[in-house]
């Protein structure tokens, strides 16, 4: 029986730079798809910690059985929750917030108050970064809070 012999002398030139290429448009497709869900990360964690000072606030209002407001503050872009520091929101972030005539202390400050049975004067704080936006969004009847990702829903 005769055997063959299989001479490898490695990758050539060209098999190499073409292997390489096409491991650098993968990685072109991934980090671009990366860099693009880093602004929905962001704006969310940022549309959560929001959502949890509110939370927070309309909880110290039924345990203090005192109204309890969250004050927000578009130009310096922080939140500021009752006995707490502000927390200035990351950065490429931006905010707007609606809120109740009665709530709106000049023209970069608002706030969200909540009272001793839960109930809250309502208001709609809009978080966004880059294309994504996510809407909080405060009932005034019963100060129930949803967070919702306008990007997805639109």
């Amino acid at each position: 029986m005769r055997r063959q012999k299989f001479d490898s002398d490695g990758f050539s030139l060209v098999e190499l730079l073409a292997v390489l290429a096409l491991i650098g448009l993968i990685m072109g497709m991934v980090g671009g798809s990366i860099v693009r869900n880093l602004d929905s990360v962001k704006t969310r964690r940022a549309g959560k910690d929001v959502m949890t000072a509110l939370r927070y606030t309309r909880g110290q209002a039924i345990i203090t059985r005192q109204e309890q407001w969250l004050e927000i503050n578009i130009e310096r872009m922080t939140y500021m929750a009752p006995g707490k520091d502000a927390v200035t929101l990351p950065e490429g972030v931006e905010i707007t917030v609606k809120t109740a005539l009665a709530d709106i202390l000049d023209e970069s400050t608002g706030r969200i108050r909540f009272f001793p049975d839960g109930s809250s004067t309502g208001g709609r704080i809009t978080l966004l970064a880059g294309r994504r936006e996510w809407l909080i969004t405060v009932a005034w009847l019963t100060g129930e809070i949803t967070l919702e990702d306008l990007a997805a829903s639109g």
